[in-house]
């Protein structure tokens, strides 16, 4: 099967995205934040996605709820009903006290009546890579379906990008990589990708040479200083992730 949306077919994806919807301005990954970002000017956003208990798809990037919320213990492990009852913004500051945790459905309905767009990081709980890829994958089928330009899924784990493969073929994929393993092509040919996300210090000519022969885009995170985006402009990145949303102007 090829890839979804090669690198030779129209990327139809702004070369700018706000990671967790405002990087660090907003509590992350709720849509406060999300808000806040479009709010500066910014038409696409990052997400981290994974399930509840109960098989409900929703934005939190920790396996554990400790940091960005008033909960305890795994999120996985609690259903929804309880999940929606967490504070997901007191702990940035005292503005954003009592926002919630969004669904995956929720913030799709803003982004299509938006016109944004979405690159959705398949975050699982461990052990629950499958799962969460196809279960993900299903929903944003979905949500998306008859929409002019699709969520592109991402993932570190390639288990749940293979199964998010199986159930929504047609949805672009990228594979993220932390670090550049010897196989990183057969990986990402395996999984069908339309681009290779990376930690922006991986990039070198080379590597986005070879990408792009594949037929792949060359996307980067975290990159927050002006130095790091001109680097990579200068290579010939397809896309940049960043925190700054108030500081890079998306254009």
């Amino acid at each position: 099967m090829p890839a979804a949306l090669p690198a030779t077919a129209h990327w139809p994806y702004p070369f700018w995205i706000a990671h967790r919807g405002a990087g660090r301005l907003a509590p992350e990954n709720t849509l406060a934040a999300f808000r806040l970002g479009a709010a500066h000017g910014w038409r696409m956003f990052e997400c981290d996605v994974k399930l509840s208990a109960d098989g409900v798809p929703f934005l939190l990037h920790d396996a554990t709820l400790e940091r960005t919320t008033s909960g305890h213990g795994t999120a996985g492990a609690l259903p929804w009903a309880a999940l929606s009852q967490l504070d997901a913004g007191g702990w940035h500051s005292r503005q954003y006290a009592g926002e919630p945790l969004p669904t995956l459905a929720s913030l799709a309905r803003w982004c299509l009546a938006n016109g944004l767009l979405l690159d959705i990081e398949i975050k699982p709980t461990p052990g629950m890579e499958e799962e969460t890829g196809a279960v993900v994958a299903e929903h944003a089928a979905r949500l998306w379906a008859g929409a002019p330009v699709p969520p592109l899924l991402t993932s570190f784990q390639p288990a749940a990008l293979a199964a998010a493969r199986r159930v929504a073929p047609h949805l672009p994929r990228g594979l993220l990589l932390d670090t550049l393993p010897a196989d990183w092509a057969e990986q990402a040919s395996a999984l069908g990708c339309a681009a290779l996300v990376c930690n922006h210090a991986l990039w070198n000519a080379g590597l986005v040479a070879q990408v792009k022969h594949m037929g792949l885009r060359a996307l980067s995170y975290t990159v927050n200083d002006d130095w790091a985006a001109q680097r990579l402009i200068d290579l010939g990145a397809d896309g940049i992730v960043s925190d700054r949303v108030d500081f890079f102007c998306p254009g």
